[in-house]
């Protein structure tokens, strides 16, 4: 069994197919690295705030569910390999049992989330849109802020400065990915999807 069939199952894919895949899930994932440099800092928390959940949920409605969350998996494996791809270029396994570690593991399946929702059309009206985007970003904060509550030994405090300044962000960039998604189904067009 070869690594696309694990990814993508029930897809019979050509040799041209599986290397535009892979073209398409590496990109996907220098592109989550840059928009992770987005980042700024707030004073009572250890979370900054970054461009990441905007990139994820971006991913899975250009990607798709299965490709998607390869991107963001791909992602994860060159930080914890030491690659500088996570915030404020820093990288390695550490990051994983750190502040933001709830909410890097939880990135994969909010792009497939994301990648789901726009496999069945909700990409195609702004109502759908924001909702897709804000539901992954929820699938990102929450367990966030769940591992960060271990490690701040609370709900409340974990809540206070790990999800709640993050929620008008995430508005923001809801807002900001169905005013992209024009450009996002042309290139979705280009590469061949609906």
């Amino acid at each position: 069994m070869t690594a696309s069939t694990l990814l993508l199952p029930n897809v019979e894919l050509r040799p041209s197919t599986r290397a535009r895949d892979a073209a398409l899930i590496i990109s996907a994932s220098l592109f989550l690295a840059l928009a992770a440099q987005a980042r700024f800092g707030l004073p009572f928390s250890p979370v900054p705030i970054t461009g990441q959940t905007l990139a994820v949920a971006l991913i899975g409605i250009l990607l798709g569910s299965r490709r998607g969350a390869a991107a963001v998996a791909l992602y994860l494996a060159q930080g914890a390999l030491g690659a500088p791809v996570f915030a404020g270029l820093t990288g390695g396994p550490l990051a994983f049992i750190g502040p933001t570690g709830g909410y890097l593991v939880a990135m994969p399946f909010a792009a497939w989330l994301a990648g789901s929702l726009a496999e069945i059309g909700w990409d195609r009206t702004p109502l759908g849109a924001f909702a897709t985007a804000m539901l992954a970003s929820i699938c990102v904060l929450i367990p966030g802020a769940a591992w960060l509550s271990l490690l701040l030994h609370g709900a409340a405090r974990a809540a206070t400065v790990g999800l709640l300044p993050f929620v008008p962000g995430e508005l923001g960039k809801a807002v900001l990915i169905c005013a992209a998604l024009p450009t996002v189904w042309r290139v979705k067009r280009l590469m061949g999807g609906r």
